[in-house]
């Protein structure tokens, strides 16, 4: 468990620098550009690191894999430009915010009906009431 918190912690930083670098370089490179930039040098880091831990990597695996499941790099770019989009119209704060919100209502639709194989989790009122205040104390932040 503390190995995914610290993972997420990571996680949640990166996103934030990524989020303002990939904006800043959009408005001057444009947003696609900055776009395939951001992603050729993720495809070329994550190339190496790939070859220096397994030398001889299996694409066999990908042939069992749901097809739908191939769409992440497909969802990734249209989360950059996105993001680049947000960030650069309404702020790093203001458009994380919405993401924050946005993300925890999908994973909870995600998690209520157990889609692409996610434990499905019941929704109390304890739930709902985190939720809540989780928004509540969002806009409070944005507002304050």
């Amino acid at each position: 468990m503390l190995v995914g918190a610290i993972f997420s912690i990571l996680a949640g930083l990166m996103i934030a620098l990524q989020s303002i670098f990939n904006a800043r370089l959009g408005e001057t490179a444009g947003l696609w550009t900055s776009n395939a930039f951001v992603h050729g040098s993720g495809f070329l880091f994550t190339l190496a690191v790939l070859m220096f831990i397994q030398s001889q990597p299996s694409l066999s695996a990908f042939k069992d894999v749901n097809i739908i499941y191939l769409l992440g790099g497909v969802l990734g770019a249209g989360i950059i430009f996105s993001v680049m989009q947000g960030v650069s119209n309404l702020g790093m704060s203001y458009s994380l915010t919405i993401i924050i919100v946005t993300q925890l209502f999908a994973s909870l639709v995600i998690n209520y009906f157990g889609l692409f194989g996610e434990a499905v989790i019941n929704i109390s009122l304890s739930k709902i009431f985190g939720f809540i205040l989780m928004i509540i104390g969002l806009i409070i932040f944005q507002l304050f």
